[in-house]
C-alpha cells in the first residue's frame, strides 16, 4: 500500500500537473442554475440551435475578391476616384483620390441560388445553397486590435466577456465532462486572451484555449491532462483527499464563489481525463472523413485538423467552439496591404477544410441545430494601396456568412454600394449579428445580463437588434 505524506499545499501543487492545471480554469457547469439566471434547460424562447462554431478569418478577408462581386470595379479599374473613407480620414485628415482596383480572381455563379463566388473559395462555393450571406455588415474600429476586440466582446476599450463566455454563461455545456467554450489556435495578438476571456463573469465561463496560433495543429491539445508518474489508483486517492479538504474549507467559507469555481475546475479536469483524449483524437476517424477535411494534404492539413476537432468537440456537447486562422502578430493572416495575391495562399489553406466541416455536419444531421459563422473583423477597400498591390481596412462594408441553426439557406441579405465600399441596404452591425446569433440559441440579448460594479451588462451593451428577415 502506498502512503501519502502530503500537506494541502503539496497536494494542490501535484494535482494541478495531473489535471491540466489552472489553464482549464473553472469551467465546470454542473451548478449553473445557482450561478446563472439561466440553467442549461431554460431559455428565453424556443431555440433553433444548440451550439456555435465560429470560424474566425483574422486580418480582414477581402469581400470584393471573394463573395461580393462588383462590376464597377472591373469597369473602372485603374481610375482615380474619391472615396469617403474613415481609415484615410484618420490618417490624412482629408478625403483623397484612390486608384480603383478590380478583383484579382474571377467570379462565377454557383448552386441553384446562383450566388457569385470567386476562384478563392471553390469548395465553399459548392455549399452556397446552404449559406446565408450578410453583405451589409459594418462594425466599430478601423484597426485590427479594436475591431477584433469588438467582434469578440462587443466593446473596443473596456474589459468585457467574450461572446463564447456569454453563451457559456447563458446555456452551459451540454456535456459536464467538457468545457462549454473552446478556442482552437487563438492568437496572442490583437486582444490575445481577452478574446476568449470571461472578464467579470464568474471564472467557470472563461474559454479554454486549445493550442495557439503559430504551432502545429498536432499540438493543439490540453497539456498535462494526465499525470503519468502515478497510477490511476494513486491519482484517485489523491483526488478523494483533495475533495475532502475542499469540502471542509468550503463549508467554512460561507459560500465563497471563487473557491467553489476552483473546486469545480479540478473536478472538471478529473472528468476530462476520461473524455477529452478521445474527443480530441482524430486518429479514430475514417480515411474518407480525413480526406474531406484535407488532412494529410500539404496546404490543408493544419487547418483541416482544427476544423475536424471543432466538429468532434461540438458533437460531444461543447456549446461554443471558435476556430482561428491567424498568427501571433498584430498584422494577422489576411491583412494584405501590399500583397493581395497572398489571399490565395490563405484561401487554399482554409477553403477545403471549411467546406469539409459543412459537409460533415450536414451528413451527421448536426448542421440544422449548429450555427456555423464564418467571417473577419472587417473587410477591405475597393481601392488599391501601397503602390497598387494591396487593399486597406474597411469596417464600413463587408461580408460574413452563416449556415445551419435556423438561418435561411441560399440567400444574400443586404448589399454594399456599387463599389463595395459602404453598406447601404440591409445593414447589419456587429451588435445586430451578436443579437441574432443569441436569439437562435434561445437567448434574448437584452435579458442575458450580468450585474457588475453597480450596473447590468450584456454582450450588446445598449445596442443591437435581431435580424428576423434572415431567419427561417
Amino acid at each position: 500500500m502506498n502512503h501519502f505524506h502530503l500537506n494541502r499545499r503539496q497536494t494542490l501543487s501535484n494535482i494541478a500537473c495531473g489535471f491540466g492545471g489552472l489553464a482549464l480554469g473553472a469551467l465546470a457547469h454542473r451548478n449553473t442554475a445557482q450561478a446563472s439566471p439561466l440553467s442549461p434547460s431554460i431559455f428565453h424562447h424556443q431555440p433553433k440551435a444548440k451550439r456555435v462554431i465560429f470560424i474566425f478569418m483574422a486580418g480582414g478577408v477581402s469581400h470584393l475578391d471573394s463573395f461580393d462581386y462588383k462590376e464597377n470595379l472591373v469597369k473602372h479599374d485603374g481610375e482615380m476616384m474619391r472615396f469617403d473613407d474613415a481609415r484615410t480620414l484618420a490618417k490624412t485628415r482629408k478625403i483623397i483620390n484612390h486608384r480603383v482596383m478590380k478583383p484579382l480572381w474571377k467570379f462565377k455563379k454557383y448552386g441553384e441560388s446562383g450566388k457569385m463566388v470567386s476562384e478563392l473559395f471553390p469548395h465553399i462555393a459548392n455549399h452556397v445553397d446552404d449559406l446565408c450571406f450578410l453583405k451589409g455588415m459594418h462594425t466599430n474600429g478601423i484597426a485590427h486590435g479594436p475591431s477584433t476586440l469588438f467582434l469578440h466582446t462587443g466593446n473596443i476599450n473596456l474589459i468585457r466577456p467574450s461572446m463564447g463566455s456569454w453563451v457559456n454563461y447563458g446555456l452551459g455545456s451540454e456535456n459536464e465532462n467538457l468545457p462549454g467554450f473552446v478556442s482552437i489556435g487563438p492568437s496572442m495578438g490583437n486582444g490575445g486572451p481577452r478574446n476568449f476571456s470571461n472578464a467579470f463573469l464568474p471564472a467557470k465561463y472563461q474559454g479554454t484555449p486549445l493550442g495557439r496560433a503559430g504551432i502545429p495543429a498536432t499540438e493543439a491539445n490540453i497539456k498535462n491532462l494526465s499525470n503519468q508518474n502515478l497510477s490511476l489508483r494513486e491519482r484517485s486517492k489523491q483526488f478523494d483527499l483533495l475533495r475532502e479538504l475542499n469540502a471542509e474549507q468550503l463549508s467554512r467559507s460561507k459560500k465563497d464563489d471563487q473557491l467553489n469555481a476552483v473546486i469545480e475546475s479540478y473536478e472538471l479536469a478529473w472528468r476530462m481525463q476520461n473524455n477529452a483524449p478521445d474527443v480530441l483524437d482524430i486518429g479514430n476517424e475514417s480515411k474518407s472523413t480525413l480526406k474531406m477535411y484535407g488532412i494529410g494534404e500539404k496546404h490543408t492539413d493544419n487547418f483541416g485538423q482544427y476544423c475536424l476537432k471543432a466538429r468532434k468537440l461540438s458533437e460531444a456537447g461543447v456549446r461554443y467552439v471558435q476556430i482561428n486562422y491567424t498568427d501571433n502578430t498584430n498584422n494577422p493572416a489576411w491583412d494584405q496591404h501590399s500583397n493581395m495575391p497572398k489571399h490565395m495562399e490563405h484561401a487554399r489553406a482554409t477553403d477545403k477544410p471549411v467546406a469539409g466541416l459543412l459537409a460533415d455536419l450536414k451528413q451527421r444531421g448536426l448542421l440544422e441545430d449548429t450555427i456555423v459563422w464564418w467571417g473577419s473583423e472587417f473587410g477591405r477597400t475597393p481601392y488599391a494601396q501601397d503602390k497598387g498591390t494591396g487593399r486597406d481596412h474597411n469596417s464600413d462594408g463587408f461580408t460574413v456568412w452563416l449556415a445551419g441553426g435556423g438561418f435561411k439557406k441560399g440567400i444574400s441579405y443586404g448589399e454594399t454600394d456599387e463599389f463595395g465600399h459602404h453598406a447601404v441596404t440591409g445593414k447589419v452591425h456587429m451588435h445586430d449579428l451578436h443579437a441574432t446569433i443569441l436569439h437562435q440559441l434561445g437567448l434574448d440579448h437584452e435579458n442575458l445580463t450580468y450585474r457588475y460594479d453597480g450596473r447590468d451588462f450584456r454582450l450588446t451593451d445598449v445596442h443591437g437588434k435581431v435580424i428576423h428577415k434572415i431567419l427561417s
